[in-house]
């Protein structure tokens, strides 16, 4: 009988403990906890040095982003800004580890620009089409669910779904009045060399382009039938209680017909402007989801069968996966072990994912050259 006793207290202990039992993730609610560094394995001493570190590396960019915008496109042919642009915050960011946040700097609620951060969260739009079965295959060809003349002609018709994803398409044309040069004007010659100049393979080269991100937006809008803002809060704002501050902006005249409605069609950044505005503490939450392979709580919201696929080097550029940057031979991150996978927009916007250790870095305006020494100042806090 004393056996029996001291076996049962035995489990309980060994349960309270972690021994013997598994642990449940924690999942931050309304309200998100913090957490002790020393209690979660991270040395306090080198995280704090990694939050000081970014504290004195901001981007030395305009705090007007318009005028950040203008000079940075300045040798773009008729660019022009035809989005909602805000001016931006400083510094700010967010770790998190094991769903607690372990560290935070700056103003974590204000709602900033991400410019391509948006690239991300339109690639998870993709993946739930591909959960719902709206997309049958990632190898599908676009005509086959856009007819209406974006991907006519010999070259278009071949593009796929997996082409827009990894930015491989060299796709050729006009979307709401902004040509496929974006991003990448010709340097020498005339625009005409540009439109005459021989396409390239879809598949065989990245080419990071802006406007064929926002073709790939108005072909999941063709999709869905139904604005892209709702499809993300119905299916991953709300579901991982993120506040509703956020916004998600297209252009003046990127308003298309959609079943008799009229339906903004947003970008996939802020090269024009629009693009994803929302605050530190929601894209800590975005980012927690992936670490947490799709699921949040008793809930899969995206299969973790697309969170794998997303981040999988691509054959035209190891470093890229579908609208995700990844570690592999990529010069951004040298000299870290985990296999970090990562989003990332103009100015130093970055959501950093580690599924290894369970952690996520959002971080908002540093310094885009700083973000190796960071990163590695981050991992060696982690035990």
């Amino acid at each position: 009988m004393k056996r029996r006793i001291l076996f049962i207290v035995t489990l309980i202990i060994c349960g309270i403990s972690g021994k013997l039992f598994p642990q449940q993730l924690y999942y931050p609610g309304a309200q998100w906890l913090p957490g002790k560094p020393e209690e979660l394995k991270m040395n306090k001493i080198l995280l704090d040095s990694a939050v000081n570190f970014a504290l004195h590396h901001e981007v030395g960019m305009e705090r007007d982003l318009r005028i950040a915008n203008l000079t940075s496109y300045a040798d773009e042919p008729y660019y022009d800004i035809a989005g909602p642009m805000r001016h931006r915050g400083g510094t700010a960011g967010i770790i998190v580890k094991n769903g607690y946040i372990v560290a935070k700097w700056g103003d974590v609620e204000r709602v900033d620009m991400t410019f391509s951060v948006t690239k991300s969260y339109l690639s998870t739009i993709a993946g739930l089409a591909i959960d719902q079965g709206l997309i049958s295959d990632i190898h599908d060809k676009v005509i086959n669910y856009v007819w209406d003349g974006s991907f006519e002609g010999e070259h278009n018709s071949k593009i796929t779904w997996e082409h827009l994803l990894n930015q491989t398409s060299d796709w050729s044309g006009c979307l709401f009045g902004m040509y496929d040069w974006a991003d990448r004007p010709p340097r020498e010659g005339s625009l005409d060399d540009w439109k005459n100049r021989k396409l390239l393979e879809p598949g065989s080269t990245f080419e990071y382009n802006d406007v064929r991100v926002n073709l790939l937006a108005y072909s999941l809008l063709q999709v869905w039938r139904k604005s892209l803002v709702s499809v993300l809060k119905e299916r991953i704002t709300d579901p991982i209680g993120a506040s509703t501050t956020w916004r998600w902006y297209g252009y003046e005249n990127s308003f298309v017909n959609i079943d008799g409605y009229s339906v903004q069609s947003v970008s996939g950044g802020g090269h024009y402007g629009g693009g994803l505005f929302i605050s530190t503490l929601d894209q800590a939450r975005f980012g927690l989801l992936f670490a947490r392979n799709g699921r949040w709580n008793d809930k899969q919201i995206i299969s973790e069968r697309w969170i794998h696929s997303a981040h999988q080097p691509s054959p035209a550029n190891s470093s890229y996966g579908y609208l995700w940057w990844t570690k592999h031979n990529n010069p951004t991150l040298v000299g870290i072990d985990s296999d970090i996978f990562y989003a990332a927009g103009f100015g130093g916007n970055y959501i950093l994912i580690d599924q290894e250790h369970d952690l996520v870095a959002a971080v908002r305006w540093l310094e885009p050259a700083a973000l190796n020494d960071f990163m590695k100042l981050v991992m060696r806090s982690v035990k």
